[in-house]
C-alpha cells in the first residue's frame, strides 16, 4: 500500500513550464521549452541536452536546474546502486533550487528530495524535506500525506508501529499454541491413574497376608505362654524341695 501510493505521488513530477523570470533570456526559455514538449514525449536524454543548454545561457536558471534534476530523476532508477552519478547530480541541483529559489519552486525541490530519500527507505531524511515543502508551501497536500507515509514508515522501522503486527501476532499464536499444548497435556496426565497410588495400593510381592501374620502372632504368644508356665513350674518345684529340706526329724 505503502509503496504504491508513494509511487503514485512520485509520478506527479513534471518539469516545469518556463514562465518570466528575471535574468531569465529568450534562448533560455526556448531551451526549456524544448525540453518540456521532449520530456513529454518521454525523450529524456534530448530534454537533459535542452535544459543543459538553457544552464549554459543562464547558470544561474533555477526553472533549468529542476527541469534538468527532474529529467535525471526519470533516467534513473534510484534503487539501483549502478546509475548513482546521475541521482548524485539530482540531489544537488535539487538542494541548490532548494535553497536559492523562490517559495514555490524551492517547496516542489523539497518534496522531489522527500520522495528520493523516502523511496531508499530513509524515512528520516525524508521527513525533514518533506517538512521544509510545507514551510515553503503549507498547501501542498502532496507532501502533508507523504509526510505522514514517511512518519509511519519510521516508526515501523525502528519497530514501534503498526509494521510489526503481523510479527507479534504470529509470536502471540505461537505461544498460544504451546500453552494450549501445555494445557492439553496437563489434562491428559491428571485424567491417567496414578502410578504411584496405584503401586501403593497394590500390595508389596514379599509382604504377608493378614491371616499369616494373625497366626505368627498367636503362635509367638502360645510359645511366651508356654515359656512362662515352665518358669512358674520350675519355681514351685524348688519351694517344695526348700520345705522338704527345712523339716525336723
Amino acid at each position: 500500500m505503502f509503496g504504491k501510493y508513494i509511487y503514485i505521488l512520485f509520478l506527479l513530477l513534471f518539469p516545469i513550464y518556463v514562465a518570466a523570470q528575471e535574468n531569465s533570456t529568450k534562448k533560455e526559455r526556448n531551451y526549456i521549452r524544448e525540453g518540456n514538449e521532449m520530456f513529454a514525449e518521454k525523450r529524456y536524454a534530448d530534454a537533459e541536452k535542452a535544459y543543459q543548454k538553457a544552464l549554459q545561457e543562464n547558470e544561474f536558471s533555477q526553472l533549468a536546474k529542476f527541469n534538468l534534476a527532474t529529467t535525471y530523476l526519470r533516467q534513473v532508477n534510484i534503487n539501483d546502486t549502478t546509475k548513482n552519478g546521475l541521482l548524485s547530480q539530482a540531489k544537488d541541483l535539487l538542494n541548490d533550487v532548494a535553497s536559492s529559489a523562490g517559495n514555490s519552486l524551492s517547496s516542489k525541490a523539497y518534496y522531489d528530495l522527500g520522495n528520493i530519500f523516502y523511496n531508499q527507505k530513509n524515512y528520516a531524511a525524508s521527513i525533514e524535506y518533506y517538512k521544509n515543502a510545507l514551510r515553503k508551501n503549507p498547501d501542498d497536500d502532496n507532501a502533508r500525506e507523504n509526510l505522514r507515509l514517511a512518519q509511519k514508515q519510521l516508526k515501523n522501522q525502528q519497530g514501534g508501529g503498526g509494521g510489526n503486527d503481523n510479527k507479534n501476532d504470529k509470536q502471540n499464536e505461537k505461544q498460544n499454541q504451546e500453552q494450549n499444548k501445555e494445557k492439553n497435556n496437563k489434562g491428559q496426565d491428571q485424567n491417567k491413574p496414578d502410578q504411584n497410588n496405584k503401586q501403593a495400593k497394590q500390595p508389596p510381592q514379599n509382604s504377608m497376608s493378614k491371616e499369616n501374620a494373625e497366626q505368627i502372632l498367636q503362635t509367638m504368644q502360645n510359645e511366651e505362654k508356654n515359656t512362662q508356665d515352665k518358669v512358674n513350674k520350675a519355681k514351685m518345684q524348688q519351694m517344695k524341695g526348700g520345705r522338704r529340706t527345712n523339716k525336723q526329724w
